[in-house]
């Protein structure tokens, strides 16, 4: 998963106005990768802005993935050193869905810091707990990879990953989002391995609707 040249996610921010003379809007912070960034769909199509038009009015949805990013603090390239990060901390969203992983089963980060995984998962999500103690933090089982990913992403490493952010999620009291489960078994969604297509971004974003709402999102998602 590569850095595209201009970070356009850093800046993009996914605005729908609530109706006047109700409260502020929930602010929901999508924190990721490409997959997040929404590498492999078309403009508008990405899970965050799809999210964003099935929760409709009341939220707003910013989207903060940064393609080729580590959860690891010693990986290659990692969140936490981002200008997206720290912009996602300034934010103070009510609502923050933390979905890292698949970068760091690449060989070059697993095999050198698979030791440092959970602490590091820890302690970015304390990061986000801490920039507004009153907001929801989910956390993700990152998604399924189909047969063996592009850049050495496998699925065997993120079922390692898997089981390292159960127990932090146990542990920390944190509710999941399972990604993994929401395209496993759909290698359309896939088109390169890794990155979900269009079909592949409405499932991870139907996915976070109903960990938000608690319903199942019914219908086709809005256009733009």
């Amino acid at each position: 998963m590569k850095t595209p040249l201009i970070l356009i996610s850093l800046s993009l921010t996914l605005l729908l106005a609530s109706p006047s003379g109700q409260c502020a809007p929930v602010k929901v912070a999508c924190v990721g990768d490409s997959i997040t960034y929404g590498m492999g769909t078309p403009h508008g199509w990405d899970y965050p802005w799809q999210l964003l038009r099935m929760l409709g009015a009341g939220y707003v949805v910013r989207n903060f993935g940064v393609s080729g990013t580590t959860l690891l603090h010693n990986g290659d390239h990692p969140y936490d050193r981002t200008p997206a990060f720290k912009a996602a901390l300034e934010w103070q969203p009510d609502i923050t869905i933390l979905m890292l992983g698949a970068n760091d089963s690449k060989p070059e980060n697993w095999d050198a810091h698979q030791a440092e995984f959970e602490g590091d998962y820890r302690a970015l999500a304390a990061r986000f707990q801490a920039a507004n103690p009153a907001g929801k933090l989910f956390i993700c089982r990152p998604t399924w990879v189909s047969y063996d990913g592009m850049y050495g992403i496998n699925e065997k490493t993120i079922d390692n990953e898997i089981a390292i952010i159960d127990k932090v999620a146990a542990s920390m009291n944190l509710p999941e989002i399972d990604m993994h489960a929401a395209i496993m078994g759909h290698p359309e969604y896939l088109p390169d391995t890794v990155h979900p297509n269009q079909a592949g971004a409405t499932a991870l974003a139907k996915a976070a609707y109903r960990a938000i709402t608690g319903s199942d999102f019914i219908g086709p998602v809005p256009k733009l």
